[in-house]
């Protein structure tokens, strides 16, 4: 259990192509302060919250309507001592359907809880995947950016 990796689980009543594209939104969910691209493979992208985090992705594996993988390439966050205990990690979204529904399965590959920002770093996974991408998915708004 010490080394597992942080993940998430979620279940929509929306069709999986959608929520594929949806999570390839990623200023609507994640960061409205973002550079470069999220929708294609190899594309990359840097999003900033304030001066406390500021990552690159890559996208190295997207699948429509399976699978999505960013590899964080680059990563500085300001309150951990290790700045950038983020730069390579990963973080997949798998997609699946069951029962008319579209299960989505959020793990970020690295982010365990011997780490340092395991604590603060679920808590913003929770905000941003079980909350704002949830809201984005179900009411058409998220709440990114905070």
């Amino acid at each position: 259990m010490k080394n597992k990796d942080y993940s998430i689980e979620l279940i929509v009543d929306k069709p999986i192509h959608e929520v594929f594209n949806s999570i390839n939104t990623v200023a609507a969910w994640w960061t409205d302060d973002i550079k470069g691209s999220t929708e294609k493979l190899n594309d990359v992208f840097t999003v900033q919250f304030a001066d406390m985090h500021i990552s690159t992705q890559k996208i190295i594996e997207l699948i429509p309507d399976k699978k999505i993988v960013w590899l964080v390439t680059d990563s500085h966050l300001s309150f951990l001592k290790d700045k950038s205990e983020w730069t390579n990690t990963e973080i997949h979204f798998e997609l699946s359907r069951s029962n008319n529904q579209t299960h989505i399965l959020f793990t970020h590959v690295g982010l365990v809880p011997n780490i340092e920002c395991y604590k603060d770093c679920t808590k913003g996974w929770d905000y941003y995947v079980k909350g704002s991408l949830y809201k984005f998915l179900t009411e058409g708004k998220g709440t990114p950016g905070l």
